[in-house]
């Protein structure tokens, strides 16, 4: 082993993971290709012959007389033999290289840890329900604007544009480890992106990591306004008992007049604050806009009168809670715990 040379075996320096901030960027040291030994020389040996005088490579300076020539061996009058029946090797052809090169596969690093960490739970998901053959969801527009405008090149912009429409496949097929994964790279290359701090405060939300979500939610918010984060934040600010900041923000919702589905989940948020903070008379009078039965029943209407069976049955009042809990059933048995719920009311 020449001296100064990296062993074989030796691992390169800063562990064998590549960096998590830098993007991705996942190459690797390339080992010298100058066909210099250490120190800086040109290699010397058998392709490199001296310039003894007398014509003949190698041989003896000042007209000394040679000694007499050693015999070959066996092995070496063989070698000899195949040496000169082999055809020459033609010179190479620099195009041929070049298209040999340019058509080379490069390895790239995938981590699968999150995903290898999710891989249990998604089968037992996939074997328990249908699978639903939906594609993965496109970034917007103005959003992918806006990534162009943050990133340092037109190239790194489709990488990072791709890298949130993954993140965002991974939230909604629930991966969120693999969500929060991307979204952390993300958001170090793009803080002044409310996509990437949107998807990144959802999915700590889902977590139940509460003060992360409130962070995310929060700088969502400032770069870019959206009504119909305003349920999911308040939602995080009653997890850490922050009652005030769930007032304003059922305020605000109000104020805003967004569609009912937004207006639905921010008032159950806000009857549940209030209800946690035991006036659950306060919770049934924020429900009360709920109590209308419509022509066609959505999804929204169900979750807000499973509520007002609940807090009926906190309240102590068991007839108006059975008669919430049973509307619900009517139009889905299996919703929520609805017919357990039922049972335990003697019906």
């Amino acid at each position: 082993m020449r001296r100064g040379a990296p062993a074989p075996d030796e691992a390169p320096r800063g562990g064998s993971r590549p960096s998590e901030g830098r993007g991705g960027d996942t190459r690797r040291p390339r080992p010298s290709s100058t066909g210099r030994a250490a120190g800086g020389r040109p290699r010397s040996g058998p392709g490199r012959p001296s310039t003894g005088r007398g014509g003949r490579p190698g041989g003896p300076r000042g007209g000394a007389k040679e000694g007499p020539r050693r015999a070959l061996t066996a092995a070496e009058l063989r070698a000899a033999e195949v040496n000169a029946k082999r055809a020459r090797r033609a010179p190479p052809d620099p195009e041929a290289e070049r298209a040999k090169i340019e058509g080379r596969e490069v390895e790239r690093w995938v981590d699968e840890g999150a995903i290898r960490a999710e891989a249990a739970s998604a089968a037992s998901r996939a074997a328990a329900r249908p699978r639903r053959n939906r594609p993965p969801r496109a970034v917007a527009p103005d959003t992918a604007t806006r990534i162009g405008a943050a990133a340092r090149d037109g190239r790194r912009a489709a990488v990072l544009t791709e890298r949130l429409a993954q993140a965002q496949d991974a939230f909604d097929r629930e991966h969120f480890e693999e969500a929060r994964h991307l979204a952390l790279q993300l958001v170090r290359e793009l803080p002044s992106v409310a996509a990437v701090h949107e998807i990144l405060g959802l999915t700590a939300y889902r977590m139940g990591r509460w003060k992360q979500a409130a962070a995310e939610l929060e700088a969502a918010q400032a770069l870019h306004p959206a009504v119909e984060l305003l349920p999911v934040l308040a939602d995080v600010y009653r997890a850490q008992h922050r009652w005030a900041d769930v007032a304003r923000v059922w305020s605000d919702v109000r104020e805003l007049s967004p569609s009912q589905e937004v207006m639905a989940e921010a008032r159950i948020v806000a009857a549940g604050a209030e209800a946690d903070q035991g006036d659950l008379q306060a919770a049934l009078r924020t429900m009360a806009r709920a109590t209308q039965v419509p022509k066609k029943v959505r999804d929204h209407h169900l979750r807000q009168w499973y509520v007002l069976g609940d807090l009926y049955d906190r309240a102590g009042e068991p007839l108006e809670a059975v008669r919430w809990f049973e509307l619900v059933a009517s139009h889905d048995r299996d919703f929520v715990d609805v017919s357990e719920r039922l049972r335990a009311l003697g019906r």
